[in-house]
């Protein structure tokens, strides 16, 4: 059986797309990367991104205070009184845009 990473990497647009994602957060500061069976779990201290492996590119799971109101945005889903969880599908590098950045960056802040 193999996990998360090893069928990102597999796929070459997939290999971009979370080098893309990772280069994204690097720039916030210290994180860590948690390999599961089905996903990566992005954290410090606590997760605020989840990267699932597709077929079609990356589903992105990004942890928010409040739904993220875009075409973009696949499915929000509120788990606590202020969490929720805002996925989106990447499909190629392009995705990884100032506004995905912005995201990310508001889900790394949680964080701290």
């Amino acid at each position: 059986m193999t996990n998360a990473l090893e069928a990102i990497s597999r796929r070459e647009a997939s290999r971009e797309i979370y080098a893309m994602v990772l280069q994204a957060i690097e720039g916030l500061g210290p994180y860590e990367v948690e390999a599961k069976k089905t996903s990566l779990h992005i954290s410090r201290g606590r997760a605020f991104l989840g990267v699932h492996p597709r077929s079609t590119g990356l589903l992105l799971n990004i942890v928010t205070t409040s739904a993220l109101d875009s075409p973009r945005v696949r499915k929000s889903e509120q788990v606590s009184r202020k969490r929720f969880h805002n996925e989106m599908l990447l499909a190629s590098v392009d995705d990884v845009d100032d506004e995905l950045r912005d995201w990310i960056g508001q889900a790394y802040a949680l964080t701290t």
